[in-house]
């Protein structure tokens, strides 16, 4: 869990996809666009490779549950660290030099992690891949707005909110199958993403910059959470679904590996990483099917789905039940899809044209502290409590999540009726 310029952002009814109108000053740049999406697409696969290789690194180095509680923490602790502080310094120094320093620090932790030989290894890569996760989050996002297509409104937030997803199957999905069939496992599928991050470099290095530099780039770093005046009651009534739908991606790519081997005594990296990608795949596949659909249905729907889900794969794993888990998965990507995407939506449809960087990064502040802290927590009772029961309390506040955003929803569906028949009563007045 994304400028400064004349220019005039139409708003669209609620609910509708995202328009953003140039000014006609403005070059189209669909290259553009697309370089940046699977920049994008890189960084965040990147983020998911690790998954598929953590029982493989346990098992070779003798690895105690802790040292994988911290790996996963300092990955989170380094995404948030510049999120918040850098989440801003693209609307000031331009998008192209924000993403071409994460795109190096990113390289640099592929590096490490192919040659890595210990936990301590495993710890610098990750909190150099979190630092440039989230250095680049932001950037890329506003960066899609920036050159999104004037006949293709609402393009840039499809995919700001469908290419994450998507993203965590790759990533998943093609480590798994590259380190169980693969040669040199554990190095290769680094050693491809650091030339596929070398290669969007040199992509980037040829994007024109579409946000002018402007004053303020130090003041920017002071840490902060910065919600636009005008998009904060949107936020604060979709932000619960996107909490819920990163809680939930937080418990599959940091537990699944152990829940496969453990409840179900399948060792398999390429399951793993498939297990993942059933999950986020159908969460990728939901967000371009709801693209369309009205937002507020679609988040509706997301919502039910992340309670659902959770309760169905708490029962899998207490059941042992494989076919259960597979339907788990299934109806909690959905809501992983249409909860985040939904959620973003709306939000962006609030954005104003100069803090698209800054609302981008607030909201992935809180998908990645709802995909990170509950994790870890869960990691530190594991060893001691158990995996069902430490999950179950996970899942319960999965479900607890979706729950308040569900309330939220409909309380919110039926104040939009009542203003909408207190507006017609008046003009039939009048």
């Amino acid at each position: 869990m994304t400028t400064s310029r004349t220019e005039t952002a139409s708003v669209p009814a609620a609910g509708a996809p995202v328009a953003s109108a140039p000014s006609p000053a403005r070059r189209e740049s669909a290259a553009g666009l697309l370089v940046y999406a699977l920049t994008l697409l890189v960084l965040v696969a990147s983020g998911a490779a690790p998954s598929p290789l953590y029982p493989v690194y346990q098992e070779e180095w003798a690895l105690p549950p802790v040292v994988l509680t911290v790996v996963f923490a300092v990955y989170v602790a380094g995404l948030l660290a510049t999120l918040l502080t850098a989440g801003r310094l693209s609307d000031h120094i331009g998008r192209r030099p924000v993403i071409l320093g994460a795109l190096a620090v990113s390289t640099a932790a592929m590096l490490v992690f192919a040659f890595a030989h210990d936990g301590l290894a495993l710890v610098v890569a990750r909190i150099l891949q979190g630092l440039a996760i989230g250095l680049a989050t932001g950037a890329l996002g506003a960066g899609m707005i920036d050159h999104q297509p004037t006949r293709r409104s609402g393009l840039a937030a499809f995919l700001n909110g469908v290419v994450p997803p998507a993203a965590l199957t790759v990533g998943a999905l093609g480590s798994g199958f590259l380190v169980a069939y693969g040669p040199a496992p554990e190095e290769t599928v680094f050693v491809v993403l650091a030339a596929l991050m070398v290669a969007a470099g040199i992509a980037v290095a040829f994007v024109p910059e579409r946000q002018p530099r402007r004053a303020g780039a130090l003041r920017s770093l002071v840490p902060s959470v910065a919600v636009p005046r005008a998009a904060r009651s949107v936020f604060t009534a979709v932000v619960g679904g996107m909490i819920a739908s990163w809680a939930l991606g937080g418990m599959f790519l940091a537990f699944i590996g152990s829940v496969l081997g453990t409840t179900f005594g399948l060792h398999s990296a390429a399951l793993t990483g498939a297990a993942i990608a059933l999950f986020t795949g159908t969460g990728a596949i939901t967000g371009i099917v709801i693209r369309t659909r009205d937002a507020r249905r679609s988040l509706i729907v997301g919502v039910v789905a992340l309670v659902l889900g959770p309760v169905g794969l708490v029962a899998a794993i207490w059941t042992a039940s494989l076919p259960l888990f597979a339907i788990a998965a299934v109806i909690g990507g959905v809501g992983f899809g249409a909860g985040f995407q939904a959620g973003l939506r709306l939000v962006l449809a609030e954005a104003p044209v100069d803090q698209r960087a800054s609302l981008l990064s607030s909201v992935y502040v809180a998908s990645y502290l709802a995909f990170g802290v509950p994790s870890i927590v869960a990691g530190v009772f594991v060893e001691a409590d158990g995996l069902p029961i430490v999950l179950t309390v996970y899942g319960a506040f999965v479900a607890a999540s979706a729950l308040v955003a569900l309330v939220l929803q409909l309380a919110g569906r039926r104040t939009r009726r009542a203003e909408r028949i207190a507006d017609a009563l008046d003009a039939a007045k009048a």
